[in-house]
């Protein structure tokens, strides 16, 4: 298929969520909305298919491997739509996501009032985020970023309940500030460099006092949407509180997003600016994020709380990838851009395997509070025997937290173990390591109560004390647990897309 043909499809993946959203509003009936939402999920899995059919299979030597000019109008007069393996990797993961959680959605919220406003925002965060992936201009991605933190703050506060209209109120002001601070950002470069292209100025962008207070005001604005250490205050009880469907949205994709742009502007469209000392400082706060979400993560008492600290520490993983870009006396171009990108491609497989694994479990802790409504790890004792499928569920996808093989979580953190070592940075993995031991105590701490004690049970869950799930739920959940172990027999996927306009 020609990549113009290619090229043109990509205007779908935005205008079939907005499709989603209109038409949500318009028929207010319980099943034309779900109805509604499993076409347009399906006509994305559709796209998106045809699109990776598309791609070239042996690599390309550009930054972009499709590239549309909405209206026709290029830059700088125009917006473009661009896409590389990067960002096919992510559209991807968020076609496959927003696919099973719109399943799951449909019975999660089959007996709420709340699915008359959750449809419409569900479908308007998604066109938001296959925006963002597919956006080629810095000020679009100022646009994409407020509708996806307005439709996500209005997600969170579905909940209706005082801690989440709280957490959805934190949640929004801490938007606004890191937007505010990303488009002072987007001022200054264009009065730098008169134009708004990814492209035009990565290859016009120098290393100046304007250019690293650009980066400096960027970096800032998209680490407290990340919620990395210590930015992370608003993250925990925004995801704690949302409803199941959209904790696991905001924890597999809303707070990649940021990192995704964050991964552009330091590796492409600013590199000029970035220093040693600046990529050793973020992998200083991954590191610190990795140990805080896990000890916080096993002090909590409530499961949706666990696992979103635990979101917390998964992010400083990520983070791990600034200081293994960094540049030794003596590397040749040629070795630094293989180092970069086996860097991209460890974290960009770790990006995968943690999106489905905390969505599989966060979908298991609310099936725990749809059955039992609570989520207390103190009162879960014995619940194995009434829930297996989402204790089973959570298991699973806790062990690709853990690193255990053969999951992806494990291919993941192999891949950055590997890449830190032939750095010579061997601090990091002792943290990788150290977080793998705490996230490890954390979780069996919830299976040993849940499993183990069933023998207590009687006296602490009494049948009448809860309600059965619909099937459909709990096997939703256990699907994405299920490829999280299937990813780890199939890394090559990942990384040959990855490799795909990643050149340099």
């Amino acid at each position: 298929m020609p990549l113009s043909d290619v090229s043109s499809l990509l205007p779908l993946l935005v205008a079939i969520p907005l499709t989603g959203a209109i038409f949500s509003v318009l028929i207010n009936s319980k099943h034309g909305q779900v109805l509604t939402g499993l076409l347009a999920a399906l006509s994305l899995a559709l796209v998106i298919g045809v699109i990776l059919l598309g791609l070239p299979s042996d690599g390309l030597q550009s930054t972009a491997v499709f590239r549309y000019p909405i209206a026709g109008w290029e830059a700088p007069l125009g917006i473009a739509l661009s896409l590389d393996g990067f960002s096919a990797l992510l559209l991807t993961l968020t076609t496959f996501l927003v696919t099973v959680l719109t399943f799951y959605s449909a019975y999660y919220f089959s007996a709420s009032p709340a699915r008359v406003r959750f449809w419409p925002l569900w479908w308007l965060l998604v066109a938001g985020i296959n925006a963002l992936f597919l956006s080629a201009d810095i000020f679009n991605v100022y646009v994409t970023l407020e509708i996806i933190g307005l439709a996500a703050v209005a997600l969170v506060a579905l909940s209706g309940n005082k801690a989440g209209l709280t957490a959805a109120l934190r949640y929004l002001l801490v938007g606004l500030l890191g937007s505010l601070c990303y488009l002072m950002a987007v001022a200054l470069l264009y009065h730098v460099y008169g134009t708004l292209d990814f492209a035009q100025l990565a290859a016009e962008a120098e290393s100046n006092p304007l250019s690293w207070s650009a980066l400096v005001l960027i970096t800032v604005g998209l680490v407290l949407k990340t919620a990395l250490v210590p930015l992370h205050f608003w993250l925990p009880h925004a995801h704690g509180s949302a409803p199941a469907p959209v904790s696991a949205i905001l924890s597999a994709l809303v707070v990649k997003a940021s990192f995704y742009l964050l991964v552009r502007f330091w590796m492409e469209i600013l590199a000029p600016a970035v220093t040693n000392g600046a990529l050793i400082l973020l992998g200083i706060l991954g590191g610190l994020a990795i140990l805080w979400g896990c000890i916080q993560a096993l002090r909590a008492t409530r499961l949706k709380l666990m696992v979103a600290y635990s979101t917390v520490a998964q992010i400083g993983y990520l983070f791990l990838l600034f200081p293994l870009l960094m540049s030794a006396e003596g590397t040749s171009a040629a070795q630094l851009a293989v180092q970069h990108q086996s860097a991209l491609a460890a974290v960009s497989y770790f990006i995968v395997a943690h999106a489905c694994a905390k969505a599989a479990m966060f979908i298991a802790a609310g099936n725990i509070i749809h059955s039992l409504g609570h989520d207390d790890i103190a009162k879960l004792q014995g619940m194995a025997k009434y829930m297996p499928l989402s204790l089973f569920t959570f298991a699973i996808a806790g062990g690709s937290l853990i690193g255990l093989p053969p999951s992806a979580g494990f291919i993941a953190k192999w891949l950055l173990l590997n890449v830190a070592i032939d750095t010579q940075q061997w601090w990091w993995v002792v943290i990788i390591l150290t977080g793998g031991l705490l996230a490890a105590l954390a979780i069996f701490r919830v299976l040993d109560l849940a499993f183990i004690k069933s023998e207590q049970a009687s006296e602490q869950v009494a049948p009448a004390h809860w309600r059965k799930v619909p099937v459909a739920m709990p096997l939703s959940g256990l699907a994405l647990a299920l490829c999280t172990m299937a990813l780890g027999f199939n890394a090559d996927l990942i990384i040959d897309l990855i490799t795909i306009g990643g050149g340099e």
